[in-house]
């Protein structure tokens, strides 16, 4: 394999990864090494740290076909979450295909900082919680939060149907359908004949500004744009969100919604204009950005 993926002979899994590595280098791809990895791992339906005590393993003709064809497309810049169908998000690996956003990294934190608030609205509230997730997507969001408070009824809305339905079977591959109720539709407007308000309301709504979009890494224009656009400011959504979430939280009930790492001025002023909530509240993330903000309504 001469620096090209699609070249044949015998080959062994170091031999791959090292020339593959190589390959997406020069494509300018992101983490070119993991990518490799996380490819061949998945042809040879392997975790990719066994592929550390295999580096002398042959690839069989039928593997490595598999591997480069996977290759030509991490090549042209589509994920590798994509490629492989599976992206891992607080510990539970989720399918996703380009009708969803692949979770991210910073998306644990709205999860981490929705746990921690839940304890405290369980002191308020007793029995019978009851957390949205607007704008679900692959439904990464509202598994990990039934996973990890099982006395929660949570709720899970998405305008995609085609989104609505991946969120479905990964709660059903692990066993957590029965405590979802899915909703399709914009954002609230599922929900103003429910009645009874929410608890709390979590959301990684669309936050890019429309022009910052085709300046960020090739993988973007692979997924789906309505779940990035976020309009002329980035904050078409969350002010939407914000202005809105007030009527349909109960007193004292908490919003939680992901933010743009520069937006953090900006959602203080918009959050002052509501007059419906408390001070803000930011977390960072692991970068060290303001990613979450927490409001508490009035």
């Amino acid at each position: 394999m001469t620096g090209n993926p699609s070249n044949t002979g015998s080959w062994r899994v170091l031999d791959l990864l090292n020339r593959t590595t190589a390959y997406l280098k020069d494509r300018r791809i992101e983490s070119p090494r993991a990518s490799a990895e996380i490819l061949l791992a998945h042809v040879l339906k392997l975790e990719r740290i066994d592929l550390y005590v295999r580096f002398d393993q042959p690839v069989t003709p039928e593997e490595l076909a598999r591997f480069r064809e996977a290759v030509v497309r991490r090549g042209k810049g589509e994920p590798a979450a994509y490629i492989v169908g599976v992206k891992e998000f607080f510990g539970i690996p989720f399918s996703v295909s380009p009708d969803v956003l692949i979770p991210r990294p910073e998306t644990e934190h709205l999860v981490d900082a929705a746990l921690q608030r839940l304890a405290h609205v369980r002191e308020k509230s007793g029995a019978g919680i009851r957390v949205l997730d607007l704008g679900t997507g692959s439904g990464a969001i509202a598994v990990a939060l039934a996973a990890h408070a099982p006395d929660a009824t949570v709720f899970a809305s998405d305008m995609s149907a085609a989104a609505l339905e991946i969120a479905r079977q990964n709660a059903v591959r692990q066993g957590l359908d029965h405590r979802i109720e899915w909703v399709c539709g914009a954002w609230f407007s599922p929900f103003k004949e429910a009645g009874r308000p929410f608890h709390m309301i979590v959301s990684n709504p669309p936050y890019v500004p429309s022009q910052a979009i085709a300046g960020l890494q090739p993988e973007i224009a692979f997924e789906p744009r309505q779940a990035l656009d976020g309009g002329p400011d980035g904050l078409a959504a969350v002010r939407h969100i914000l202005f809105n979430a007030g009527a349909f939280l109960t007193p004292g009930g908490v919003l939680l919604v992901e933010i743009g790492f520069d937006q953090k001025s900006a959602v203080t002023a918009l959050a002052g204009t509501c007059r419906m909530y408390r001070e803000p509240v930011f977390i960072r993330d692991y970068s060290g950005h303001d990613r979450v903000v927490c409001l508490e309504k009035r």
